[in-house]
């Protein structure tokens, strides 16, 4: 898919998975099927693969918004997020360790 326009759009960013638009104070992701690896967006999309990951994410977000508000209002279609236009608080973490046994 190619990138779309909306009214009011200010900006657009399409990233190695995700279509990003902004509209007004607004956000709108779109998850796309594209598929990724060591930094390389490979030719062979793989079908429902934006429905999976941003349900998974839309998922997660309605799990602890009340532990932590997020930027997330609403899902009008499996791909698609909408939600509020944050500052982020940047945080890395890494985590290492195995199931069982060692590296």
């Amino acid at each position: 898919m190619n990138s779309l326009s909306f009214p009011g759009q200010t900006a657009f960013y399409s990233g190695k998975v995700r279509d990003v638009y902004t509209i007004d104070q607004w956000l709108v992701m779109i998850a796309s099927d594209r598929i990724s690896a060591f930094d390389v967006i490979l030719p062979r999309p793989i079908p429902f693969k934006g429905q999976v990951l941003n349900q998974i994410a839309a998922y997660m977000l309605n799990a602890t918004k009340d532990i932590c508000p997020n930027w997330l209002i609403s899902v009008p279609a499996p791909n698609v997020s909408i939600g509020k236009k944050c500052v982020p608080f940047k945080i890395e973490m890494v985590v290492r360790g195995n199931l069982t046994g060692h590296a």
